[in-house]
């Protein structure tokens, strides 16, 4: 982590992805940072419910997106604010097992929405991708879920968000087994992931899900009216 502690960095505090140095930062932003906080406490639940599942085949972890920057043909690429991307097989609501089978005994928790917010959606023919976002206005900029269908592996994907003026930032990247998700003959329905930029809900205008090297599978405009 840059010495320069993001307040991004509280979803990769939550989930335990933080090396020591980096946690003691953050621990210490954390005491000065009010929003910070509240936003962790919100968090709370997700990571404890991730602690409960084991590792199951095609769920892939991320540590958080390093900030750096990157240049496009359209402008600068911030890097965004993605603390960590979390994924898991959809289909299945976070509190329950990947499996389908109820939460442990004495567990009363409700469960925890990987893509709630503001909801958008969008499919392209072409590709035969198809997936949804949810839009959640933080203090920092904007909280991003997406679940993701009909995608082909092996890629390596990333979402990416476009603001009205054109600037583009990197949310969250993931890698796509070879059985791909949501495709006849694979295990995982769907792709989930969690992430975030530093551009509002106010000044989206599309986010787009890209390979790495080239090229787009899907476009899901959110621009507000």
């Amino acid at each position: 982590m840059n010495p320069q502690v993001e307040h991004t960095d509280v979803g990769a505090y939550a989930l335990g992805l933080l090396e020591e140095p980096d946690r003691r930062a953050f621990e210490g932003h954390l005491r000065g940072c009010p929003p910070c906080r509240a936003e962790l406490a919100e968090m709370a639940g997700l990571a404890d419910t991730l602690a409960d599942l084991g590792p199951e085949e095609g769920v892939i972890e991320e540590p958080p997106v390093r900030l750096h920057r990157r240049r496009a043909r359209r402008g600068t690429y911030a890097v965004g604010a993605a603390a960590a991307a979390v994924l898991l097989a959809a289909g299945v609501a976070v509190g329950a097992s990947l499996g389908g089978d109820p939460a442990p005994a004495g567990r009363d928790r409700a469960p925890v929405q990987a893509v709630a917010g503001e909801q958008h959606a969008a499919s392209d023919p072409r590709t035969g991708v198809s997936g949804r976002v949810g839009l959640a206005g933080k203090g920092w900029g904007t909280q991003i879920g997406l679940e993701l269908k009909g995608v082909r592996g092996p890629l390596r994907c990333y979402l990416e968000a476009v603001s009205r003026s054109g600037e583009r930032s990197v949310v969250m990247g993931w890698q796509v087994p070879a059985k791909g998700y949501g495709l006849p003959g694979s295990p995982l329905p769907a792709l989930v992931a969690q992430g975030g930029t530093a551009t509002f809900p106010q000044d989206l205008d599309r986010l787009e899900v890209r390979v790495d090297g080239g090229g787009t599978l899907l476009t899901i405009p959110v621009a507000r009216a």
